[in-house]
């Protein structure tokens, strides 16, 4: 039973590997498979923590090695979405790398600061995460997004600003703080209390 949280980590970067191999040989339904192990991989990462949790085993190498494979899953399903849908890519070249670079900042950020990567799993970031997950299946599906989009160009920007100085606050490194407020209470050296579903 322990053991779950980690299998189910295991699972999301075998999802996105076999999603980036899916856009590249394009087998039958390929768009379908596609999208299936988005949510699929999506999910994963919902119940990973929250079993990890209820099993007393959310040890913080265990919440590193979750975002890592964050980073991983989400680099092959826009790896994968660039090779099937290039044109969106080119049309939105400008957001993209915007996108890219703040997210690129919050790592240069808690690397300068901590020597380790970020894995604050703030709850606003979650929610850009479900809205890019959407953005996402809509441009594997039709490789064409409108106000989907633009909603998660500007949620992203926001909740990498917001990850940035959460680690500005911080003194020490910690895992799963859920906002800004949260990493002020932690730098005042106050508990904080974290929802039993996402961060507790």
């Amino acid at each position: 039973m322990k053991r779950i949280p980690l299998a189910l980590i295991v699972v999301r970067a075998l999802f996105g590997a076999l999603i980036f191999l899916f856009a590249i040989l394009q087998v039958t339904a390929y768009r379908q498979l596609i999208v299936a192990l988005m949510i699929t991989g999506l999910l994963t990462d919902v119940f990973d923590g929250i079993i990890a949790r209820r099993l007393k085993v959310s040890t913080q190498q265990l919440r590193r090695l979750d975002s890592g494979t964050d980073q991983f899953f989400w680099l092959c399903v826009i790896a994968a979405t660039y090779i099937l849908c290039p044109g969106f890519f080119k049309a939105n070249e400008v957001k993209m790398y915007m996108l890219i670079g703040a997210e690129a900042l919050t790592y240069m950020v808690s690397f300068a600061k901590f020597r380790k990567e970020v894995a604050t799993h703030a709850i606003a970031s979650k929610v850009w995460a479900l809205t890019l997950l959407a953005t996402l299946v809509q441009v594997v599906l039709s490789c064409d997004s409108g106000i989907l989009f633009d909603i998660c160009f500007y949620l992203g920007l926001v909740t990498r600003i917001e990850i940035v100085l959460i680690l500005m606050i911080m003194k020490e490194w910690a895992s799963d703080v859920p906002s800004i407020y949260h990493a002020t209470q932690l730098r005042k050296g106050k508990p904080i209390k974290k929802h039993k579903l996402f961060n507790g």
